[in-house]
Order: C-alpha cells, then sequence, then structure tokens
C-alpha cells in the first residue's frame, strides 16, 4: 500500500546548512529535518512540505520572511526550473564552504575514522562557461512554465532544445541561453533549432517514440577544437543532410560533425555506431604537453582546467620517486596514468570499457609514452592475484571510482596487495568514506584535498592519501 505524505505548512524556519543532493536545511519545531528545495543557509522560510517521514521532512519555500547574506542574484533565467546549477542563488566563497563542509562530515561522520587537518578546497576560476561537454534534448512539447500556463499567452510552437525537467523524463525545458559552455555552443544550439524549424524536420517526442530530432552533443576543448553531434531517430538522407551541411556552413570553426541513427528505445549512443559527416572523428585534449584523443563516446573530466588542478594534487599525493610500479584502477581512458607516468618506473592501468582502454593505448602511444601498460576487464574480476603475479606488485595505487565508489572485493584484494600508499580520487565523499572505514584498521588518512569541478553545484571533488598503518 503506497505511503501517503500529507502537506504541511512550516512557519519561520531559519535555514542552518546545505545538505547532501544540495538541499537547504532547517528544523521543525517537532524536532525534524527539513530539506529545502529551493533555499539558502540563513534565510528564514516559510515551507509547504510533499514528503514526511519519521525523522525529516522535504519540502519547498513558499515565502521568505527573511533572506540569506549568502544570497546572490542568479545568473540563469531558468533557475528553479531547470533541473542544473541549484546553488546559484548562492554566492561562489559560500558554495566553496559548503561543499569543505560536507566532505569533512563524510569523512567523520559516515567513515568515522581519524582525519589529519583538510587543505582548502580549490576552487575553480571559471564559475560559468566551465563544462567543455553539453548534451541537449529535443521534444515536440516542450514543458510550459507557470507563468506561461496561467498566462494568455497562447503556445502554438511546443518544440523545444534543452534539458530534461527534474524528474519528469519525457518533459524539455526550452533553452535559448546556458551559462555552461562557452561561445559558440549557444550560437550553435540555437541555430540547429531554427533551422530544424525551418526545414521542419519533425522533433522526437518520447512518450510516443517518434520525430526524427532526438539529442545534440557539443564538445570543446582547451585546444580550441569544436565537436558537435546530431542523433536521429530514424534516417532520412535529405532531411538529415541538409540540417548538417546547414551547421557546417554556419559554423566552419567545427572540427568534428558527427552523426548517430538512434532507434532504440533510450538516447545513450555508447551501443550505437558513430558517422563523421564532417572534419575527423574526434578532438583534441591537451595537459602539460599530453594530448589526448576524444571522440563522440570518450571519458573526459567536463571542466578541463579543474582536471589539471586534480590530476596535479593526485600526482602531487602520490610523491613519486621514479622507481615505482603504480596501478591506476578505473584509468578511464588514462589520463591520470599518462599524467603521472614520467614521475614512475611504470603504471598499469585498469577500466572496464573497452573502447576506453582502445583510446588509452593510442593515446599513451601517441604521446610517447612506453611505461605504461592498459587492460580491459570489470574492476572485481580482473584485479586479482594471477594479475598481480603477471604485472607485478604495486608500490603505489591510485583510485578513481564512479560514484558508487569501490566493490568490496576491490577493497579485499587492496588490502591484500598492502602497498606503501594508496590515493583515492573521488567525485562522492560519502561512498569514499565507506571505503575509507574498511581499510582504516591497515592504513591511515595523512592528506585530505578537496578540488571544486562543478560551480554552482553541490558536486565536489576529493582526493585523500593513505599511507600504511606501522
Amino acid at each position: 500500500m503506497a505511503r501517503r505524505n500529507k502537506r504541511v505548512i512550516l512557519e519561520n524556519l531559519e535555514v542552518i546548512d546545505a545538505g547532501a543532493k544540495g538541499k537547504a536545511v532547517a528544523k521543525a519545531a517537532d524536532g525534524r529535518v527539513v530539506f529545502i528545495d529551493n533555499a539558502v543557509p540563513g534565510d528564514v522560510v516559510t515551507v509547504q512540505t510533499h514528503k514526511k517521514r519519521r525523522s525529516y521532512y522535504e519540502g519547498k519555500a513558499i515565502s521568505f520572511e527573511k533572506l540569506s547574506d549568502k544570497r546572490v542574484e542568479p545568473a540563469c533565467s531558468y533557475f528553479g526550473t531547470c533541473g542544473g546549477c541549484k546553488w546559484q542563488h548562492m554566492g561562489y566563497e559560500h558554495q566553496l564552504h559548503f561543499k569543505q563542509k560536507e566532505v569533512e562530515n563524510n569523512l567523520s561522520r559516515l567513515g568515522g575514522i581519524q582525519l589529519p587537518p583538510i587543505s582548502p578546497i580549490i576552487g575553480s576560476k571559471d564559475t560559468y562557461f566551465y563544462r567543455n561537454k553539453m548534451e541537449f534534448s529535443f521534444s515536440d512539447s516542450k514543458w510550459l512554465t507557470q507563468e506561461q500556463i496561467e498566462s494568455d499567452e497562447v503556445v502554438t510552437n511546443r518544440n523545444a532544445l534543452g534539458f530534461h525537467i527534474p524528474g519528469m523524463w519525457d518533459k524539455i525545458l526550452d533553452i535559448e541561453m546556458c551559462h555552461l559552455q562557452r561561445d559558440p555552443s549557444n550560437a550553435i544550439r540555437n541555430f540547429v533549432k531554427s533551422k530544424a524549424e525551418e526545414l521542419q524536420i519533425p522533433f522526437f517526442n518520447t512518450r510516443n517514440q517518434e520525430g526524427m530530432l532526438r539529442t545534440l552533443m557539443i564538445r570543446t576543448s582547451s585546444t580550441g577544437e569544436l565537436m558537435v553531434l546530431i542523433q536521429f531517430f530514424y534516417e532520412d538522407k535529405a532531411l538529415r543532410e541538409a540540417i548538417l551541411n546547414a551547421v557546417k556552413e554556419a559554423f566552419p570553426e567545427i572540427t568534428s560533425l558527427l552523426y548517430v541513427i538512434n532507434s532504440k528505445g533510450n538516447d545513450t549512443i555508447y551501443d550505437q555506431e558513430v558517422i563523421c559527416f564532417h572534419g575527423r572523428d574526434h578532438i583534441f585534449e591537451e595537459m602539460e604537453g599530453l594530448k589526448f584523443k576524444i571522440n563522440a563516446k570518450s571519458f573526459y573530466q567536463t571542466n578541463s582546467e579543474q582536471a589539471y588542478e586534480l590530476y596535479k594534487v593526485t600526482r602531487d599525493f602520490a610523491s613519486l620517486s621514479g622507481n615505482e610500479l603504480v596501478y591506476d584502477l578505473y584509468t578511464g581512458t588514462g589520463t591520470i596514468a599518462q599524467f603521472v607516468a614520467k614521475k614512475a618506473q611504470k603504471v598499469v592501468g585498469i577500466e572496464a570499457v573497452p573502447d576506453a582502454i582502445t583510446a588509452a593505448k593510442e593515446n599513451a602511444k601517441n604521446n610517447g609514452i612506453e611505461n605504461a601498460e592498459f587492460f580491459v576487464g570489470d574492476m572485481k574480476n580482473i584485479f586479482n592475484d594471477q594479475f598481480i603475479s603477471e604485472n607485478g606488485h604495486p608500490d603505489v595505487v591510485i583510485t578513481d571510482p564512479p560514484r558508487d565508489g569501490m566493490h568490496k572485493d576491490v577493497v579485499a584484494q587492496l588490502l591484500t596487495l598492502n602497498p606503501e600508499k594508496i590515493v583515492y580520487v573521488s567525485c562522492n565523499s560519502a561512498t569514499q568514506a565507506r571505503d575509507l572505514a574498511l581499510m582504516d584498521h591497515a592504513y591511515k588518512v595523512t592528506k585530505v584535498q578537496p578540488v571544486d569541478m562543478f560551480p554552482q553545484t553541490h558536486h565536489v571533488e576529493n582526493v585523500v592519501l593513505l599511507e600504511k598503518r606501522g
């Protein structure tokens, strides 16, 4: 039987903190914690709840009795409707404070481990226009704002090219100006939408699985190169070539113009053929003279400048002398492995995605790196005693797992290996804390460095150095 959520009005709540998933935190008179979607620490608000549990409420501020001095005016006109950039209404110095606090709380409270002084978070020089990859969705039934619904405006054009409304898989908010990616990103997106309407190409309907235009991906790079990929639901050669040729002519600076014909039920392209229409099928990123080939399916940190800061911290924590065998777990396309290779005797990278390992090998070859080897396989299966016997016992292990953290079998193997140092890079300090607790009897945390990769959001990366006890 479904649990009923009785809506409650909670008045004059002082917002005291920012919590998980970017929600503001207050305390109700009955002692329950209140998680609020649209407030800032320091606000005094009245909240209408939409969820009630034994220990907490969730809700939205419906009036503000006092506005926090931590507030700033959001740069984006879509703030509060679009699902991204949920902290735009908070000054950046305060965002950094609460990100630092989240790392400290997770490691100490969830991990329950003894910590050294945590270094101040490394902030991003660019707080807007910092992403090198954006993905937009087409829709023939765009999301209408409350203002549009309540007005006398008759909306005849329901086409949209933008972002999913949070929690609504089939609703797309039409975007004219996004503050996350540098020009010409906005110009390209707006041109594609306008030209598609001029050519009368049907926009996709997710619910009915019909329409031609599905998604648009734009990648920029620190080298000034540009990739554009349009995903179609079905092939119509005349319309496809018309829109792609128009993009090519309007933006001659595009390095790589690609397309995908994807008729399956979801938008993921990782099992699809990517076809190069014009230019190269890849662009290049560069870091300290190393060049990384990026194709449509490649994973690369989406904030290039902060990725450099993150990798420098990782290399500094590893403190390599040139004689070490280094394992790089969850190596992806081998960016960290190659970044530290010149300081190591040898680096061994492991990754589950075959295309990523192919790219890692190619990048290493192109960069003239001969002391790095890469292997493909599920980490919990490949990272075993046989693999160690064939590739050597590591002195240092670098691990950069996905948000779920490391599988318990990988943690167990690390403890069995007992390397001198482990450098743990994480995009989720909660699961990182869990893994650190599992290793606490054998390893001591000696350094902690948070890095802000995603300004205007609650997300934060964290790097931890573990050294053997005794």
